[in-house]
Protein backbone atom coordinates (compact mmCIF):
# COMPACT_ATOMS: atom_id res chain seq x y z
CA UNK A 1 0.00 0.00 0.00
CA UNK A 2 1.62 3.41 -0.93
CA UNK A 3 0.23 6.84 -0.86
CA UNK A 4 1.15 8.85 -3.95
CA UNK A 5 1.44 12.56 -3.48
CA UNK A 6 1.31 15.31 -5.97
CA UNK A 7 3.26 18.53 -4.90
CA UNK A 8 2.10 21.38 -7.37
CA UNK A 9 3.32 24.34 -5.77
CA UNK A 10 5.94 26.34 -7.31
CA UNK A 11 7.07 27.41 -3.52
CA UNK A 12 8.04 23.74 -3.37
CA UNK A 13 9.09 21.73 0.67
CA UNK A 14 8.07 25.35 1.67
CA UNK A 15 4.84 26.14 0.37
CA UNK A 16 1.93 25.81 2.58
CA UNK A 17 0.21 23.34 0.33
CA UNK A 18 2.75 20.62 0.91
CA UNK A 19 3.10 21.86 4.94
CA UNK A 20 -0.90 20.83 4.96
CA UNK A 21 -0.29 17.53 2.97
CA UNK A 22 2.24 16.34 5.47
CA UNK A 23 -0.33 16.54 8.37
CA UNK A 24 -2.98 14.22 6.03
CA UNK A 25 0.14 12.06 5.00
CA UNK A 26 0.87 11.71 8.54
CA UNK A 27 -2.56 11.08 9.96
CA UNK A 28 -3.23 8.22 7.13
CA UNK A 29 0.47 7.01 8.41
CA UNK A 30 -0.94 6.79 11.88
CA UNK A 31 -4.23 4.84 10.97
CA UNK A 32 -2.06 2.61 8.27
CA UNK A 33 -1.17 -1.01 8.80
CA UNK A 34 1.16 -2.11 10.72
CA UNK A 35 3.18 -2.62 7.83
CA UNK A 36 3.22 1.27 7.15
CA UNK A 37 2.60 2.92 3.93
CA UNK A 38 4.95 3.64 1.54
CA UNK A 39 4.99 7.77 0.37
CA UNK A 40 5.93 8.33 -3.47
CA UNK A 41 6.19 11.79 -4.35
CA UNK A 42 6.15 13.27 -7.48
CA UNK A 43 6.32 16.83 -8.55
CA UNK A 44 4.02 18.48 -11.20
CA UNK A 45 5.94 21.33 -11.59
CA UNK A 46 8.41 19.27 -13.83
CA UNK A 47 5.70 18.76 -16.33
CA UNK A 48 5.75 20.24 -19.53
CA UNK A 49 2.50 20.95 -21.50
CA UNK A 50 1.06 18.07 -24.13
CA UNK A 51 2.82 17.72 -27.28
CA UNK A 52 1.41 17.35 -30.62
CA UNK A 53 1.94 13.34 -30.51
CA UNK A 54 -0.63 13.28 -27.68
CA UNK A 55 -3.12 15.45 -29.00
CA UNK A 56 -3.34 13.22 -32.02
CA UNK A 57 -3.86 10.62 -29.73
CA UNK A 58 -6.56 11.84 -28.31
CA UNK A 59 -8.66 12.29 -31.14
CA UNK A 60 -7.74 9.27 -32.77
CA UNK A 61 -9.85 6.43 -32.43
CA UNK A 62 -7.12 4.02 -31.24
CA UNK A 63 -3.65 4.40 -29.28
CA UNK A 64 -0.81 4.99 -31.52
CA UNK A 65 2.09 2.27 -32.24
CA UNK A 66 4.45 1.55 -29.71
CA UNK A 67 7.26 3.65 -31.24
CA UNK A 68 5.00 6.70 -30.58
CA UNK A 69 3.45 5.59 -26.63
CA UNK A 70 7.44 6.09 -25.73
CA UNK A 71 8.18 9.46 -26.54
CA UNK A 72 7.11 12.53 -25.35
CA UNK A 73 3.79 13.08 -24.25
CA UNK A 74 2.69 9.62 -24.05
CA UNK A 75 5.07 8.38 -22.52
CA UNK A 76 4.80 10.42 -19.21
CA UNK A 77 1.49 10.26 -19.57
CA UNK A 78 1.70 6.72 -19.19
CA UNK A 79 3.86 6.54 -16.39
CA UNK A 80 1.73 8.99 -14.52
CA UNK A 81 -1.40 6.75 -15.18
CA UNK A 82 0.92 3.41 -13.79
CA UNK A 83 1.88 5.54 -10.64
CA UNK A 84 -2.14 6.39 -9.73
CA UNK A 85 -3.10 2.51 -10.48
CA UNK A 86 -0.25 1.60 -8.53
CA UNK A 87 -1.62 3.93 -5.30
CA UNK A 88 -3.90 2.84 -2.30
CA UNK A 89 -4.02 6.73 -1.50
CA UNK A 90 -3.94 9.90 -3.35
CA UNK A 91 -2.60 13.02 -1.81
CA UNK A 92 -2.92 16.33 -4.19
CA UNK A 93 -0.94 19.59 -2.65
CA UNK A 94 -1.86 22.39 -4.65
CA UNK A 95 -2.33 26.15 -4.41
CA UNK A 96 -4.94 27.89 -5.60
CA UNK A 97 -4.38 30.01 -8.63
CA UNK A 98 -6.68 33.57 -9.73
CA UNK A 99 -9.72 30.95 -8.49
CA UNK A 100 -8.70 27.69 -9.58
CA UNK A 101 -6.35 24.88 -10.28
CA UNK A 102 -2.16 26.29 -10.80
CA UNK A 103 -0.92 25.04 -14.30
CA UNK A 104 1.13 22.57 -12.39
CA UNK A 105 -1.74 20.53 -11.48
CA UNK A 106 -3.84 21.24 -14.98
CA UNK A 107 -0.38 19.75 -16.94
CA UNK A 108 -0.80 16.42 -14.46
CA UNK A 109 -4.11 16.66 -15.03
CA UNK A 110 -4.34 16.48 -19.15
CA UNK A 111 -1.69 13.66 -18.91
CA UNK A 112 -3.76 11.65 -16.60
CA UNK A 113 -7.15 12.00 -17.84
CA UNK A 114 -6.89 10.29 -21.44
CA UNK A 115 -9.25 8.46 -23.40
CA UNK A 116 -9.16 4.56 -23.78
CA UNK A 117 -6.74 4.56 -20.69
CA UNK A 118 -8.17 6.38 -17.70
CA UNK A 119 -11.93 6.95 -19.10
CA UNK A 120 -13.45 5.68 -21.78
CA UNK A 121 -16.51 7.21 -24.24
CA UNK A 122 -20.40 5.90 -23.59
CA UNK A 123 -23.45 6.78 -25.47
CA UNK A 124 -24.40 7.98 -21.87
CA UNK A 125 -21.02 10.46 -21.53
CA UNK A 126 -17.41 9.49 -20.09
CA UNK A 127 -17.16 6.46 -17.60
CA UNK A 128 -13.84 6.40 -15.23
CA UNK A 129 -11.69 2.94 -15.74
CA UNK A 130 -9.71 3.58 -12.75
CA UNK A 131 -10.55 1.98 -9.58
CA UNK A 132 -11.48 3.94 -6.63
CA UNK A 133 -9.45 4.98 -3.67
CA UNK A 134 -9.17 7.80 -1.17
CA UNK A 135 -8.11 11.26 -2.42
CA UNK A 136 -6.77 14.31 -0.34
CA UNK A 137 -6.64 17.29 -1.43
CA UNK A 138 -4.72 19.76 0.82
CA UNK A 139 -4.94 23.61 -0.56
CA UNK A 140 -3.34 26.93 0.35
CA UNK A 141 -4.94 30.68 -0.66
CA UNK A 142 -4.11 33.65 -0.77
CA UNK A 143 -7.39 34.61 -0.09
CA UNK A 144 -10.26 33.28 1.58
CA UNK A 145 -13.28 31.14 -0.66
CA UNK A 146 -15.41 29.21 2.11
CA UNK A 147 -17.40 29.91 4.93
CA UNK A 148 -18.50 33.55 5.99
CA UNK A 149 -14.94 35.50 5.55
CA UNK A 150 -15.47 34.17 1.70
CA UNK A 151 -13.57 37.22 -0.15
CA UNK A 152 -13.34 35.45 -3.76
CA UNK A 153 -14.79 32.66 -5.85
CA UNK A 154 -13.82 28.54 -5.88
CA UNK A 155 -13.68 27.06 -9.20
CA UNK A 156 -10.77 25.17 -7.82
CA UNK A 157 -12.65 22.53 -6.01
CA UNK A 158 -15.93 21.52 -7.68
CA UNK A 159 -13.49 21.20 -11.12
CA UNK A 160 -11.62 18.85 -8.91
CA UNK A 161 -14.07 16.90 -7.84
CA UNK A 162 -15.63 16.84 -11.50
CA UNK A 163 -12.54 15.78 -13.57
CA UNK A 164 -10.77 13.29 -10.68
CA UNK A 165 -14.75 11.72 -11.27
CA UNK A 166 -14.49 11.48 -14.67
CA UNK A 167 -11.55 8.21 -14.25
CA UNK A 168 -13.40 6.66 -11.40
CA UNK A 169 -12.20 8.79 -8.20
CA UNK A 170 -15.11 9.41 -6.63
CA UNK A 171 -14.05 9.79 -2.68
CA UNK A 172 -12.27 13.16 -2.94
CA UNK A 173 -11.93 14.88 0.48
CA UNK A 174 -10.77 18.87 0.86
CA UNK A 175 -8.92 20.83 3.40
CA UNK A 176 -7.63 24.10 2.71
CA UNK A 177 -5.54 26.44 4.50
CA UNK A 178 -7.19 30.27 3.40
CA UNK A 179 -6.24 33.85 3.97
CA UNK A 180 -2.19 33.30 3.62
CA UNK A 181 -1.72 36.82 2.45
CA UNK A 182 -3.49 38.50 5.18
CA UNK A 183 -0.83 38.11 7.82
CA UNK A 184 0.72 36.67 10.05
CA UNK A 185 -2.02 36.14 12.41
CA UNK A 186 -4.51 35.46 10.19
CA UNK A 187 -2.08 32.67 9.18
CA UNK A 188 -1.54 31.05 12.29
CA UNK A 189 -5.42 30.78 12.77
CA UNK A 190 -5.84 29.33 9.26
CA UNK A 191 -3.24 26.72 9.83
CA UNK A 192 -5.18 25.59 13.36
CA UNK A 193 -8.47 25.78 11.83
CA UNK A 194 -6.81 23.66 8.25
CA UNK A 195 -4.27 21.39 11.13
CA UNK A 196 -8.15 20.22 13.34
CA UNK A 197 -9.71 19.94 10.44
CA UNK A 198 -7.58 16.58 9.27
CA UNK A 199 -7.41 15.86 12.86
CA UNK A 200 -11.18 15.38 13.01
CA UNK A 201 -11.26 13.27 9.78
CA UNK A 202 -12.13 9.52 10.42
CA UNK A 203 -9.17 7.91 8.17
CA UNK A 204 -9.28 4.40 9.59
CA UNK A 205 -11.32 2.98 6.57
CA UNK A 206 -9.24 5.00 4.09
CA UNK A 207 -6.18 4.23 5.75
CA UNK A 208 -7.47 0.23 5.58
CA UNK A 209 -7.35 1.27 1.51
CA UNK A 210 -11.79 1.28 1.67
CA UNK A 211 -13.35 4.23 0.16
CA UNK A 212 -15.34 6.41 2.43
CA UNK A 213 -18.18 8.33 1.74
CA UNK A 214 -17.61 12.46 2.96
CA UNK A 215 -19.64 15.71 2.53
CA UNK A 216 -20.51 17.09 -0.62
Amino acid sequence: MSILRIRCSPRGLDSESYRLSQRIVDRLAQTGPAGGLNVVEFDATTLAHADSDYAAALAAPADPAADVLGRGSLHASGALIRMLEDASHIVLATPMHNFTVPSALKAWLDLVVRVRNTFHITPQGKVGLLADRPVFVAISSGGTFSGEEARQPDFLTPYLRHVLATIGLKHVTFVSVEGTARGPEFLAAARKQAERAVDDMSLARAAAGAPFAVPA
